[in-house]
């Protein structure tokens, strides 16, 4: 969310950010808010004028009861009353029009950083970097359902019969890699220096409202039924609501977490549920990591976390590449984005495994993150990186690893991780 000291000085920069995001039919929000806000900056001098009045007037009719003057008393006893009448309608003004200019507010995109490319959608993002040689080998590459049910290692069907279409049972070898693959993700970045976390799986929708744009929340959330909870989609929403209403010392930042969870997705509109496959899917497990930093760090902070997702797919011998998300592609509370892919022989394409964002202040401003330090307090910046997804990550585990047997080699990594097995064999 933006401040909105800065849409009313600047609305020309906030209205062309709009437009870089192509979404123009916002446009005159930016007008709409800032008359709203005048409005309530209007209503709240009158209501401090009649606050103060009335303070001064009372002291004046103690003084005049104290000297006898009964009907001057009463006189202004009367102003106090009409008064405090008028001030009623004043607050009860400020709190509508307060709420109106938040909840617009709440709409209105983040600034996007210089560097991020322009464009419309995913199709425009553009390809930063390549990590590894990604080999197409001279055997046909199986399905990755088909890979694993080759090692009894999925039930697609059973899965289907207990809780419907996107969910799975992972079995044996399978099963365990999948742990394997979380366990040292999780050990990966404690030995970078991050704090391990297990967060609560549910959040209040204060919460969700602080962390997350309404089209997200409604595209990606699960309702607890009766109760202000939410089941979480991605750890990371947890993780950043540890510090509502925070006011955090200076000198103890950066806070860099990781955190393991389940996720839950409705995956409304996205397509792919109805597949035979866990490629998108309504529950799986997750390492993530955040940060919460000074403002001057977040970029610096917003390289190293895309790098630790690289580095730990290198270590598992899967070639990645790093893609910058274009505006259009953005979500709103986004400064800056970029994608972690991973190379697909089977498909002779890349496909994402992971995202990095910096979100600059929004968040902190929705969830009121402060920082204090010694000129005073300001917003932290939240940022936020996946550093591994299993089932997606065993896609490309599997095919990347995949011998032309049949068998899945184990890297030497992964290997303390898996009873020391060097390779997955067929069942």
């Amino acid at each position: 969310m933006l401040d909105i000291k800065f849409l009313r000085e600047n609305p020309d920069i906030v209205k062309e950010n709009i437009k870089k995001k192509f979404q123009d039919k916002k446009l005159p929000l930016v007008d709409e808010v800032i008359e709203l806000d005048k409005q309530s900056r209007e209503a709240k001098g009158e209501a401090d004028a009649l606050r103060a009045s009335r303070k001064k007037i009372s002291k004046e009719i103690g003084g005049l009861y104290a000297q006898g003057k009964k009907e001057e008393a009463e006189a202004m006893k009367a102003e106090v009353e009409k008064n405090a009448k008028r001030l009623e309608e004043l607050e009860a003004k400020e709190a509508e029009l307060a709420e109106k200019v938040r909840e617009i507010m709440l709409v209105i995109p983040n600034i996007i950083d210089d560097s991020v490319p322009i464009g419309k959608n995913d199709e425009e993002n553009v390809e930063i970097e390549k990590f590894g040689e990604p080999v197409v080998p001279d055997f046909e590459i199986p399905y990755h359902t088909d890979i694993m049910e080759k090692f009894d290692g999925i039930d697609l069907d059973a899965a289907r019969d207990v809780a419907g279409n996107g969910f799975y049972y992972l079995m044996g070898d399978i099963a365990r890699l999948h742990s394997a693959v979380i366990a040292y993700a999780r050990d990966f970045m404690i030995d970078r220096g991050f704090t391990y976390c297990v967060p609560p799986f549910m959040i209040r929708s204060n919460v969700v409202t602080g962390v997350m744009s309404f089209e997200e929340m409604d595209a990606m959330m699960y309702k607890i039924e009766g109760e202000d909870l939410y089941l979480i989609g991605t750890s990371e929403h947890s993780m950043i609501g540890k510090f509502i209403d925070k006011i955090l010392p200076e000198e103890e930042l950066p806070k860099t977490l990781t955190s393991y969870s389940p996720c839950f997705r409705k995956e409304k509109g996205a397509h792919g549920i109805e597949e035979r496959g866990v490629y998108r899917i309504h529950q799986f497990e997750k390492q993530e990591m955040i940060v919460v930093c000074k403002p001057e760090d977040s970029m610096m902070w917003f390289d190293k976390l895309w790098q630790n997702t690289v580095d730990l797919f290198r270590s598992l011998d899967i070639p990645v590449r790093t893609l910058e998300c274009c505006s259009g592609d953005l979500a709103d509370l986004k400064v800056k984005s970029i994608d972690v892919e991973a190379w697909s022989p089977r498909q002779k394409k890349y496909f994402e495994v992971g995202s990095c964002s910096n979100l600059g202040d929004a968040q902190a401003r929705r969830l009121k993150i402060r920082v204090n330090s010694k000129d005073g307090k300001y917003f932290a910046h939240t940022l936020n990186n996946t550093v591994v997804a299993p089932p997606r990550m065993l896609i490309a585990f599997l095919e990347n690893n995949l011998n032309e047997d049949g068998s899945v080699n184990i890297p030497e990594a992964l290997r303390p991780y898996m009873g020391g097995m060097e390779k997955i064999e067929v069942k």
